[in-house]
């Protein structure tokens, strides 16, 4: 029964980590493609929100249930779909990581301008961005291919 309760929580804190991830980011990309300061600021706010209320604590828990879940059914830490698997997090993790920070910048200087009024952001917002979004592939990419491991155990 407990097994059952911490598959089904593993389960869906992998859902909050990559649904939150994925659609924070679809608004975040496409407010960006505005140019409207005034949306942006808002929309970098509530990313970041997002971030720490669903993404963190889903990135912690992820890695703790499926050690638990992993010791539960015997299954040795190896190279296998699980090793595999724990180096695609890790690879996500460190896109990950920096695109937070670049988010917590990119929405202070979005908070910045807006307050002030401005109608355009500084270079380095832009220069942030695009950073971000390059980061992001890696990142979803490599979850997406954890998802289809965690699915299939293919070996």
């Amino acid at each position: 029964m407990l097994y059952l309760l911490i598959k089904t929580l593993h389960i869906l804190s992998a859902t909050f980590m990559f649904g939150t991830g994925f659609g924070t980011a679809f608004y975040m990309f496409f407010t960006n493609r505005s140019k409207n300061v005034q949306a942006i600021a808002v929309v970098t706010r509530w990313v970041a929100r997002a971030d720490w209320w669903f993404t963190t604590p889903s990135v912690i828990f992820q890695p703790l249930s499926g050690y638990w879940m992993m010791r539960q059914a015997g299954w040795p830490v190896a190279w296998n779909w699980v090793g595999l698997a724990l180096l695609l997090y890790v690879i996500a993790g460190m896109c990950w990581l920096p695109v937070v920070w670049l988010q917590l910048r990119m929405r202070d200087m979005a908070q910045k301008a807006a307050g002030q009024g401005h109608s355009t952001l500084p270079a380095v917002y832009w220069r942030y961005e695009k950073l971000w979004t390059v980061l992001g592939f890696p990142a979803f990419g490599g979850l997406l291919v954890v998802y289809w491991l965690m699915v299939a155990k293919p070996f």
